[in-house]
């Protein structure tokens, strides 16, 4: 558990883990997770994604939870870059009330710090696991750190 004044601490609750359509797969994770499957890429994208557009999006269940959840995270070690970043979004990192609508959504942001300390630790956690991107990439636009103020 992070400390009281620590931004965020998952709780493993698994709300971040529900809902159609949310987690598009940029090549590294598709790649880092084909690996950790022990299959080829072609087998991975073939039945664990959906094309989504021009992106792989991982499939979700029948009852909505991502494929690979099961009382937690069974690929964890291997999860794609947006489920490492959560909930340090660009959404969350510019808009105090996106931040808001995500400490209703999730137990684990603590609503003790303001939006800006939020903002400041998303951008570091970001940027020291290479999580964050200037929209050059495949990575998923929640990813883009261009344009955010750093402090």
């Amino acid at each position: 558990m992070a400390s009281e004044n620590s931004a965020f601490a998952c709780r493993q609750c698994g709300h971040c883990c529900e809902g159609e359509g949310g987690i598009i797969l940029a090549s590294k994770d598709q790649i880092r997770l084909a690996d950790h499957l022990g299959l080829t890429l072609d087998a991975f994208l073939e039945r664990f994604s959906r094309p989504s557009g021009d992106k792989a999006q991982l499939d979700s269940r029948p009852d909505g939870f991502c494929i690979f959840f099961d009382q937690g995270c069974t690929v964890h070690p291997a999860r794609p870059d947006i489920c490492r970043a959560w909930p340090f979004f660009r959404g969350n990192l510019l808009d105090a009330s996106s931040w808001e609508l995500s400490l209703e959504y999730c137990p684990g942001i603590n609503p003790k710090v303001s939006h800006e300390t939020f903002a400041r630790e998303g951008l570091n956690y970001l940027q020291e696991n290479a999580l964050g991107h200037d929209g050059d990439t495949d990575a998923p636009n929640a990813l883009c750190v261009k344009g955010i103020p750093r402090s």
